[in-house]
């Protein structure tokens, strides 16, 4: 099994609990602060590898609830 799939298996869990919660998750403010602030460090070529690695891990948090509120989304429509 590959990442992508174990994502996508995770995800579709997730969506399963409660796809109409799931279909409306948002990062809160403070994430999403953090998240621009790195990536502007990335750019600007000064991200260290602490920095480089919490912000690999935010977008694999992101990838995964993206997924989830895709197959959310999908399980509503079908119902």
């Amino acid at each position: 099994m590959s990442v992508v799939e174990a994502f996508e298996v995770f995800a579709a869990s997730i969506a399963e609990l409660n796809p109409s919660q799931v279909a409306t998750l948002k990062a809160p403010e403070n994430m999403v602060g953090r998240v621009e602030e790195l990536i502007a460090i990335k750019k600007n070529g000064s991200i260290t590898s602490e920095q480089m690695t919490e912000l690999e891990r935010y977008l694999a948090l992101d990838l995964i609830i993206s997924l989830a509120k895709v197959k959310a989304i999908k399980l509503l429509a079908a119902a």
